[in-house]
């Protein structure tokens, strides 16, 4: 069955799809003769209670250095679609959140849209796996310099990064009497006005972090596990880390989506 796919990410002409994993969905929903339109953020909208969407409907192939070609451009309701994916990466601001609200009104109208908004909205990427405190390492979250200062005095060795970013963006290890923990606490926390993590460092990271996926809350036998370059304590891909696909069941540092020094679980 032709299904058509509408699809929220970043400006398709902006992507890597080298290592793109919705693009690697593209191409699996064009194998399957899949109708693909994709569609921003600032492309959503609402008029008299009734989502909108401003959208291009592509065609992809597996070449790097030609990947897409737009074949038409539309504006309709959630009636053009079969389903939607929520794709856009962070950070996760306001004009995210939003998003997520708008595409509430499409699964009202009976779009299914994956995943759900709700849930995209209230399980913070940083956030979320300190629900399972046995699986992480320690950690605090604050915007206060006094308290960070404190945990990194406590731990010697720790990682500093903001809760709405990704690909490794703006993400410190700090070591014991680096000159450079004052700055970084003042440019991650805004002068004490923004909450970010410090994570205890896990050496094991050298091994890589291996990000767990679920379907339908069932984990997939196997993982990516994102091994750091040469000199690099970050195994994000966008930072230049390795893929390599991975046992879910040996035992490795776990990826919940945290960055630089996963947390496991």
């Amino acid at each position: 069955m032709s299904l058509h796919i509408g699809i929220v990410m970043d400006p398709i002409d902006t992507i890597n799809p080298k290592k793109d994993s919705t693009f690697a969905m593209m191409l699996a929903a064009a194998r399957r003769g899949w109708r693909i339109s994709v569609m921003t953020l600032p492309d959503l909208s609402l008029s008299k209670n009734k989502f909108r969407a401003r959208y291009q409907t592509i065609t992809v192939q597996d070449d790097p250095a030609h990947y897409y070609d737009v074949v038409s451009e539309h504006e309709s309701g959630p009636e053009a679609f079969d389903l939607l994916l929520m794709r856009k990466d962070p950070p996760f601001n306001m004009d995210y959140i939003y998003a997520t609200y708008l595409l509430e009104f499409a699964e009202r109208a009976g779009v299914p849209v994956f995943n759900h908004p709700g849930s995209i909205r209230d399980c913070n990427e940083k956030l979320f796996a300190l629900q399972f405190p046995d699986c992480i390492p320690d950690l605090i979250v604050t915007s206060d310099p006094g308290q960070l200062r404190s945990f990194q005095e406590e731990h010697g060795d720790v990682i500093l990064k903001p809760l709405d970013g990704m690909g490794g963006a703006s993400i410190f290890r700090v070591k014991a009497g680096d000159p450079n923990l004052s700055v970084i606490i003042e440019t991650l926390t805004d002068h004490g006005r923004q909450q970010i993590m410090a994570q205890k460092f896990l050496p094991e990271i050298r091994e890589g972090d291996t990000r767990i996926l679920l379907i339908n809350g069932e984990p997939v036998p196997f993982g990516l596990a994102r091994i750091p370059s040469a000199g690099e304590t970050r195994g994000n891909l966008a930072a230049g880390g390795s893929g390599v696909a991975r046992s879910a069941h040996r035992p490795r540092p776990m990826d919940l989506r945290s960055g630089g020094a996963r947390a496991p679980g």
